[in-house]
């Protein structure tokens, strides 16, 4: 990166070498490091590997490559590759520093050796500090035109506005402004640009304007540029366009040139430059502990929760849309399992769906269930299953925000559909814990003052607020998960953004599970904590959740007490694991409740007749068939104590349930079937692969090895031959050599050890040029070290075109 110089705050322009006349040119004279940066920060470029500089640099200029690399600068870096695009080219760095600082703001003169530094390092400015170019496409895609504004708010040159008008009306306009005739067009706009970048003698030609042009002259200058004009505009408007101060761009519009407009704005290419990046500081202070207890807290909840949420998708889980994805009815039913919001739903069916957790099952009633790795999931200690979580969390590209959004053909996006990846979140997910763990521990920020930074860092160049929204969505969902605490990064949070296992840190911040609960006089029992499992799996089946937090309550009701007999449970086993697992005394009215529902339980007989009802008991059967209720059920009396149904058994046994009556279902022998259904598992599956943003960043082993590669390819394509023949003498072209010539050449080589130049044809067709070190020659073939390649390889010789031998210590 330059260093600004004591006198005049530019950069040095180095030891007087040269200017590099290209981006080719200015690429080479780079060393290994810094062309190994280049292709770490612009990984597109390596995809495949140059052939050699040249190459890098047609591919560097390219208008993708070029779009990716301007989106990934700072709001200051594009502010200057901005203010260059509308520069002269090639632009002294005074001029540029003008064009950012107007000569006073001295935050903008400091920063600007940085970022021009750093559009060189990304290969989108090249040339000494005299010269600077901005590569041609950046210079296309930033400098303004009618069909695309300018962020800097400026319009087109005087040059540019003028052409294509007719001779007769530049000499008007020259005329008009005080200037003498010109023989031709080109010198008359030249006379004119010159006069509008002479600040004296533009001073005095504004000062003879009226006071109402001004004001016109004011809407115009900050941008944008362009204004409408009737076929008779007021005298203020004429008199600007008369002298050229505003020109033609249609019939019906005018525009203020660029250097008009410099003047005017006092030489500034944007009305506010921002040099800095806006600060993240402390918004609120908490003890980091109490941080820590708060996220700890929350990442329990989130455990209960994923996995409450799996759990009740195990026996029967939703449908997978045609489309793919989850229905809206299904969210709502899901959410009212959780007792949450959709959107918080949505979320956290997604962050089990990336843990792979759950997934399709692939059958022909396609269904979303939990999979294999979910039993293995629910052994881990909590600190682990929690670590699990959020390791799936950090760099997932699917975003649960986005669900009941349209998508561009005006589709609604649903949970675990297609289109919800996107590529940019993981990025602004790391970003945002960065800026916290950059606070001082405990320390929380300001929402807006995150939003802010990022914005700066990544300004958006489209009228799309997505990086905002995954910000936002970031910091509630860290919170939600118990990454954060009271906005601040916890420890936990803190060791998983360094790839740290942050188990360890939150184990000791969980509490014990307990192996109790506190039975009360009201049907209600109170776990003082989390629950061992194989208590916690009983309860949940015998009573229903009332409320959760630090102490869930659960709720006795004959219809959980009727689930749990359903499960195969009998009323002793119940009233025993009651007793053994209370702390206080098994409440009467709950020993009562047990007792009741066993003695009713199973009275009532349903098998398949369709289905049968059968029972004792004739008296209650009248009562079944006298009831309206039971009407749809299409029962009718076989015997005393025997009905049948038209309702198949299941739908038998719950409309009986709805009635109020607790029938339990038999088998063919008439034995007492237990209700309980297997849990379904998918096949084992893979957890989805976050949709990469762009190509994947180098490694230093694959970098090293493209470095190589270019500079070896570099080396053949600019060797120095031994007198080269007429027909090789072209820099570029392939050797020409009779086949003789290039046998005898290669041998001499093998014999001395020497380097030969060499173009070689593939089987394909594609032509290349080598640099190559023979060994052996024979058999129609030469095998040798290829200084392009790096390795031994073999060549036909009736694909080489020609051979030259390489000047003397070339290599």
């Amino acid at each position: 990166m330059p260093e600004p110089s004591t006198a005049a705050g530019a950069p040095e322009s180095g030891t007087g070498a040269s200017s590099p006349r290209s981006l080719a040119e200015a690429l080479r004279a780079r060393d290994d490091a810094a062309l190994s940066a280049l292709l770490h920060s612009r990984p597109d470029l390596l995809n495949p590997v140059p052939g050699d500089v040249t190459q890098l640099a047609t591919r560097a200029g390219t208008r993708a490559s070029v779009v990716r690399a301007l989106e990934r600068l700072d709001r200051f870096t594009l502010q200057t590759a901005e203010a260059l695009a509308v520069a002269p080219d090639p632009c002294p760095y005074p001029v540029l520093e003008g064009l950012l600082t107007g000569g006073e703001d001295e935050r903008a003169r400091a920063a600007l050796p940085g970022a021009l530094g750093t559009l060189r390092d990304q290969a989108l400015v090249w040339g000494d500090e005299d010269r600077l170019r901005l590569v041609r496409t950046a210079r296309e895609l930033l400098a303004p035109s009618a069909q695309r504004p300018s962020p800097t708010g400026l319009g087109p040159t005087v040059a540019e506005a003028t052409a294509g008008m007719s001779p007769t009306r530049v000499q008007e306009i020259v005329a008009a402004a005080g200037l003498p005739a010109t023989h031709d067009p080109v010198s008359a706009v030249t006379a004119l640009t010159a006069l509008f970048t002479d600040p004296e003698r533009m001073s005095a030609l504004l000062d003879e304007a009226p006071a109402e042009a001004h004001q016109v002259l004011g809407r115009l200058v900050w941008g944008p540029p362009y204004g409408e004009v009737t076929p008779n505009p007021a005298p203020p408007v004429r008199w600007l366009r008369d002298r050229g101060l505003l020109l033609p761009a249609t019939a019906r519009t005018v525009v203020l040139p660029r250097e008009v407009a410099l003047h005017l704005r006092g030489g500034l290419a944007h009305r506010d430059t921002s040099p800095v990046a806006p600060p993240v500081t402390v918004h609120r202070e908490h003890r980091p502990q109490l941080v820590d207890a708060n996220a700890a807290g929350q990442a329990l909840a989130a455990l209960a929760t994923v996995e409450e949420l799996v759990k009740s998708w195990e026996h029967t889980g939703p449908p997978v849309l045609r489309a793919g994805g989850l229905s809206v009815r299904d969210l709502k039913r899901a959410a009212a399992v959780l007792d949450a919001t959709e959107a918080s739903t949505a979320f956290w069916i997604e962050l089990a769906y990336a843990a792979g957790l759950l997934a399709s099952d692939g059958e022909a009633d396609e269904r979303y269930a939990p999979t294999p790795a979910f039993d293995d999931w629910r052994e881990l200690p909590p600190a682990e299953r929690w670590s699990a979580l959020v390791a799936a969390w950090l760099p997932a590209t699917r975003t649960a925000g986005l669900v009941g959004e349209q998508d561009a053909k005006g589709r609604t996006l649903s949970v675990l559909g297609p289109e919800l990846d996107r590529s940019a979140a993981p990025e602004v997910r790391r970003r945002v814990l960065e800026l916290l763990a950059d606070l001082p521990e405990g320390g929380s920020p300001d929402t807006e003052a995150v939003l802010a930074r990022l914005a700066w860092e990544r300004p958006v160049r489209t009228t799309s607020d997505l990086r905002a929204r995954l910000a936002g969505w970031a910091l509630t969902e860290a919170e939600v998960l118990g990454v954060t605490g009271r906005g601040a990064l916890s420890g936990p949070g803190r060791a998983l953004l360094e790839h740290r296992d942050p188990a360890p840190l939150l184990a000791p911040l969980l509490p014990e599970p307990v192996d109790h609960v506190l039975l009360q006089a009201d049907l209600t029992a109170v776990a003082p904590g989390p629950l061992r499992r194989p208590l916690g799996d009983t309860l949940a089946v015998l009573a229903d959740v009332e409320s959760k937090g630090g102490a869930t309550v659960y709720r006795f009701t004959p219809g959980s007490v009727r689930r749990a007999l359903d499960a195969g449970h009998a009323a002793a086993d119940l009233h025993a694991f009651l007793k053994e697992h209370s702390r206080t005394p098994v409440p009467q009215p709950l020993a009562y409740l047990i007792d009741d529902v066993a003695r009713r339980h199973g009275h009532l007989r349903v098998g398949a007749a369709s289905s049968y009802l059968r029972c004792d008991d004739d008296a209650m059967l009248g009562e079944i068939l006298a009831d309206k209720r039971s009407a749809g059920l299409g029962l009718r009396r076989l015997a005393p104590t025997v009905l049948a149904a038209r309702a198949e058994p299941t739908a038998l046994l719950e409309g009986l349930r709805a009635m109020g009556y607790a029938p339990a279902a038999e088998s063919g022998t008439g034995d007492v079937l237990v209700a309980r259904a297997d849990a379904h598992r998918t096949p084992a599956r893979s957890a989805p692969v976050p949709v990469p943003d762009g190509p994947p960043v180098p490694d230093a082993t694959l970098l090293g090895a493209a470095v190589r590669a270019i500079r070896a390819g570099d080396m053949a394509a600019t060797a120095v031959r031994k007198e080269p023949g007429p027909a090789s003498a072209v820099p570029g072209e392939l050797p020409r050599t009779s086949a003789a010539e290039t046998l005898a050449t290669v041998q001499a080589a093998a014999l001395t050890g020497s380097a030969v130049w060499i173009g070689y044809v593939n089987a394909d067709g594609a032509a290349s040029q080598r640099v190559i070190a023979p060994v052996r020659v024979e058999g129609g073939f030469v095998t040798g070290y290829d200084h392009t390649a790096d390795e031994v390889r073999t060549y036909a010789l009736h694909r080489v075109t020609g051979v030259a031998e390489l000047a003397d210590d070339h290599l």
